[in-house]
C-alpha cells in the first residue's frame, strides 16, 4: 500500500482519505485507528476545567459514583457517567474490563494472568489494571478484532 502526504494551507481543513479495491481488514484497522485518535473529553482538575485528548487516556474509572479519567501524570474529575463515557468511546479502543473501569487498548502494554480467571493489564504507564474473569472473553475477541 502505498502513502501519500500533502501539505494544505490552514485555511483549508484536514482531511484522510483512503482509496482502495476493498475494504479489507487492513484499511479497517487503519480507520479505527484514526477514529480512536480524535476527540477530547473535559474534565476537572485543581478546580480547574480542561478538555483532554482521548488519546492520552489511559483508564476511566467509576468511585462512589464518579467518573475519573488517568493520563500518564494526571487525574481528571468527569461529570459523565461511566456507562456515558463507554457508549461515547466504544469505537475508540476503550474496552469495560470491570464493573467500574473502562480500558484503553491502545495503551496496554502486556495482559498477564492473575488469580482466580482475571487477568492483569499492564499500562504503558506501568500501572496495572485487573480485569475481571466476566469480562475476559470480551477483552479476547477485541484483543483478535472481533469486536
Amino acid at each position: 500500500m502505498q502513502t501519500k502526504i500533502t501539505r494544505i494551507e490552514r485555511d483549508q481543513p484536514e482531511m484522510l482519505e483512503i482509496r482502495c479495491h476493498t475494504l479489507s481488514d487492513e484499511v479497517r484497522e487503519i480507520v479505527a485507528f484514526v477514529k480512536s485518535r480524535q476527540g477530547q473529553l473535559t474534565g476537572t482538575a485543581d478546580d480547574r476545567l480542561y478538555g483532554v485528548a482521548v488519546s492520552d487516556i489511559y483508564y476511566i474509572e467509576s468511585v462512589d459514583n464518579k467518573s475519573f479519567f488517568y493520563t500518564k501524570n494526571k487525574v481528571y474529575e468527569s461529570k459523565q457517567k461511566l456507562y456515558e463515557l463507554e457508549e461515547l468511546l466504544g469505537e475508540k479502543h476503550f474496552l469495560r474490563v470491570s464493573k467500574s473501569v473502562l480500558l484503553n487498548l491502545m495503551k496496554v502494554s502486556a495482559i498477564k494472568p492473575a488469580l482466580n480467571s482475571k487477568f492483569t493489564a499492564v499500562l504503558f504507564s506501568g500501572e496495572q489494571v485487573v480485569i475481571s474473569r466476566k469480562y475476559v472473553p470480551v477483552l479476547k475477541k477485541a484483543l483478535k478484532g472481533e469486536v
